[in-house]
């Protein structure tokens, strides 16, 4: 991968842009995370995406019941059984989501210039006049001129299924709005949006948690997208629910940004979080439009020096209905990735879209072009200057292994880990080529029952840009002697000569722990 490797500062042929990309066993360093539902749940559709470049399943419980993703969920096992693909799970929170609750389903036609009447009073059927709403508080946090934004997808750029509203006048709990655009809500709930106005609900409401009790707990999620986060304080609840709930103290949270709240305290969010999710659908109705880029390159550089992951959504929304996507849009990812994105989250376009397979598809070769022009070298510098001196022991050991590999046109970078920290760490200094983590199972006890880890820390590497996971043999446990390390580190450069991303003559770079010491070594691979 590092040999095709180049920088868009230096002299390139036009004519070399053209030349189709080689074939390689990792389609692209950076992740994709797939939105599991009608048009991606059959065991086929799913696994071509795992084979297309898809490393997380996503399960968004703003729709659909528990049996219906159990369901998927089984299919998704399925899949990963036949393709022999690791795939982590995520499970998205409705939040405090405000709807509009159309129990007939009927169509509803709204006429620019003409008003409508948001009401708490859900048993009123909705119509083109009065729209229920399940949240009885908004005639308290609205004024006049205030803009709503209501829409099945909350999409912004089809305007024929979604539909802006201005508050015109309040009256008791009713809030009367002027509506800015014609649009057919189709349906049973919409989503209503109140820019840059804070809706008191809780970020992880009762509904969320008994779904994370239940099913959360039964499949053992690797990641909880936490909707709607605004304050730390929102995932260090989170965090507390989750460490009771047994084997889920393991799941890592992933704060979604969508409002102006949550990016008026992202710094304090970011800290509390494993990881980001940078909302840009809500976000983007929130921010004026020329402030949007802004806030993508400087969070995803904050996430990046934290050395925490950070997910973009929102890339190709036209996809949902055709099969490429616009010149906008291959630049938009492009783009996410040059500015530091972990992986892109589709939503609508797997969820719902007509070509789940054909868009993961098209993402990840817009990302691996994009890879090929990353400036590894300024990114490095700005990093280590980041982080200061003295460096700690792990961060001085990931670095060093970072530089190694580079300066001697390694393949692959290996690196031993039981917990994944130096394994992610290495992976913040983003080599131009892959990391192989061979995540080295733990015994563990509560007393009871003896149980092995490892599993949890595999799959959690599968939203981390540029690292791919290796499950050790169970019985090389961590804290084995020198002799069993060799052997699977032999393990490991055997999956990587099957795999063909290492081949004779080849230099590793190998990041473990001898005794005490963290050890990297170059090792240089005979016939």
């Amino acid at each position: 991968m590092h040999s095709s490797h180049l920088l868009l500062e230096e002299p390139i042929r036009m004519a070399s842009i053209l030349e189709p990309s080689k074939a390689s066993f990792f389609p692209t360093m950076t992740k994709i995370v797939g939105t599991l539902g009608p048009k991606s749940r059959s065991v086929d559709v799913i696994s071509a995406c795992l084979r297309a470049g898809m490393s997380v399943a996503r399960f968004d419980f703003s729709w659909g019941d528990p049996d219906y993703h159990q369901e998927t969920l089984e299919n998704l096992k399925m899949a990963v059984k036949s393709t022999k693909k690791l795939c982590a799970v995520m499970l998205d929170t409705a939040g405090p989501e405000v709807l509009v609750v159309n129990r007939s389903e009927k169509s509803i036609s709204l006429q620019e210039d003409g008003f409508v009447v948001l009401t708490p009073n859900q048993e009123l059927e909705a119509s083109s006049e009065l729209l229920p709403i399940n949240y009885d508080g908004l005639s308290k946090v609205v004024k006049k001129g205030d803009t709503l934004f209501l829409g099945q997808y909350l999409f912004t750029g089809s305007e024929t299924t979604s539909v802006w509203l201005e508050v015109s006048e309040v009256k008791g709990d009713d809030v009367v709005c002027l509506i800015k655009n014609s649009a057919t809500l189709v349906g049973s709930m919409y989503t209503l949006h109140a820019a840059e106005i804070h809706i008191d609900l809780p970020t992880l409401t009762d509904k969320d948690k008994e779904i994370i009790a239940t099913w959360g707990v039964k499949n053992k999620i690797d990641f909880l997208s936490l909707s709607h986060a605004r304050h730390a304080e929102d995932v260090r609840e989170a965090r507390q629910f989750l460490s009771k709930l047994g084997d889920l103290s393991q799941t890592q949270i992933f704060a979604k940004i969508e409002s102006v709240e949550g990016l008026t305290n992202f710094d304090d969010i970011l800290q509390e979080a494993d990881g980001i999710i940078l909302a840009r659908g809500n976000l983007g109705l929130d921010l004026p439009p020329e402030k949007v880029f802004l806030f993508q390159k400087t969070a995803l550089y904050r996430c990046n020096m934290a050395g925490k992951p950070a997910v973009l959504t929102r890339v190709v929304d036209s996809m949902t209905n055709n099969l490429r996507p616009t010149r906008a849009e291959a630049t938009d990812v492009a783009n996410a990735v040059l500015d530091g994105s972990d992986a892109i989250l589709l939503g609508a376009e797997t969820l719902r879209g007509l070509y789940p397979v054909e868009t993961v598809s098209t993402v990840s070769r817009i990302c691996a072009e994009s890879e090929k022009v990353f400036n590894q070298d300024l990114y490095f510098k700005k990093a280590v200057k980041h982080i200061g001196e003295p460096m700690s022991h792990l961060e001085s050991i990931a670095s060093s292994a970072v530089r190694a590999a580079i300066k001697v046109k390694a393949s692959v970078i290996i690196c031993f880990t039981s917990s994944g920290r130096a394994a992610r760490l290495i992976a913040k200094y983003r080599p131009t080529m892959p990391v192989i983590s061979v995540v080295i199972p733990r015994l563990k006890t509560d007393q009871l029952r003896w149980s092995l880890s490892g599993a949890f820390e595999a799959r959690q590497s599968l939203i981390i840009r540029g690292l791919f996971p290796v499950l050790a043999d169970p019985q090389h446990l961590a804290g084995s002697n020198n002799a069993t390390n060799e052997s699977v580190l032999k393990a490991a450069l055997d999956h990587g000569k099957s795999a063909g991303i290492i081949k004779a003559h080849d230099r590793v770079v190998v990041c473990q722990k001898v005794g005490d010491a963290s050890v990297v070594k170059i090792i240089e691979l005979e016939d």
